[in-house]
Order: C-alpha cells, then structure tokens, then sequence
C-alpha cells in the first residue's frame, strides 16, 4: 500500500542526526492499527468519590480566594517585595494541597499509608527562605498557613452557613410543623 507521504522531504535537517524526520513519524502514526488508538476511560466515580472531588475543588477555590485578597491586601499595605514572599508560601500550600489531595484519593485504592514528600516540600521551603537573603521566613510561613485558613472556613460555613434539612414536600400535605 504506498501512500503520498511517502514522497515527502523530511523537515529537519539531516545534520541533527538525533531528530526524526516528520515524514517518517507521520508514516508510522497513519499505518497503525485503528483499534490501538482507542483510549480506555476510567470507570465513572461513585457518589462518594464525586463528593470529594467537589471538596477538592472547592477548598482549591476557597484557598485561591483567600490567596488573592491577602496578597493585593498586603502589596497595599506593606510592600511589593513583603506581598511576593507571602505569595510563594501560598503558592507552596497549593502544591501541598494538590499533592494532599492525590494522596487521599490514592490511600484507599492503590496505597496503604501516606508518603512524607509533603514534609520534604514544607521543610524545603523553610530552609530556602531561610538562606535566601531576599525571602523572608513569617511571610513565607504564613503563606504557606493559607490553606488551612481556608480549611476552617470552609468547614464553618458548611456546617453552619447551608441548609441541609430535607424540605418538607407540599404535595404531601405536610405543613413543615412537627405535631
């Protein structure tokens, strides 16, 4: 079966003898077999994994949130230098949130405990704004602290702040009044 790709130039250079022509690469890709490139796709989430991935997503939310407004809080009121210092501790807790959350989910299916990578990257972050002279260690700490601050908010207003008593059904003739 000769095809019309066949006939085309490679489009590096052949003095890079480390690259791949893109002809070659194109060849091997349209003669492959069609029913290797169906992609398998993960089995939908139940209910409960559902749940907390809209967790996840809502403490990412809250914590960006809150990363926002003390940061333009404290360019405005301290300095610049002062508002990139907490920025990168914040920033740090969202990679530890995220690396967190990966964590979690993994633990019940393919991992018996949890890892210490999370330590490595906070004590990391310490030591790094401790030697570095332009960083400077309670900002960066307290950047860092942003997630939790979102945590606990985020546990106040679901606990307090959202109604999660079923509504009584008007249809049943029930007025909502226990008698």
């Amino acid at each position: 079966m000769a095809t019309g790709l066949q006939a085309v130039k490679p489009c590096f250079s052949l003095k890079f003898g480390h690259l791949v022509p893109l002809a070659n690469l194109l060849t091997s890709l349209l003669r492959r077999d069609a029913s290797a490139a169906t992609v398998e796709l993960a089995p939908e989430p139940n209910a409960s994994m559902q749940e907390y991935y809209q967790l996840c997503q809502a403490l990412l939310t809250w914590t960006l949130a809150f990363t926002g407004v003390v940061f333009v809080t404290v360019w405005i009121i301290y300095s610049l230098n002062l508002a990139f210092n907490y920025l990168i501790g914040a920033c740090t807790g969202v990679v530890y949130l995220r690396m967190l959350a990966r964590d979690v989910e993994r633990l019940g299916r393919s991992k018996k405990r949890l890892g210490s990578t999370r330590l490595a990257l906070v004590a990391g972050l310490i030591i790094v704004a401790t030697q570095w002279n332009q960083l400077q260690v309670m900002p960066v700490f307290l950047g860092f602290l942003t997630y939790k601050v979102a945590l606990i908010v985020y546990v106040i207003w679901s606990t307090y702040l959202t109604d999660t008593r079923p509504k009584p059904d008007p249809s049943s003739g029930e007025s909502g009044r226990s008698q």
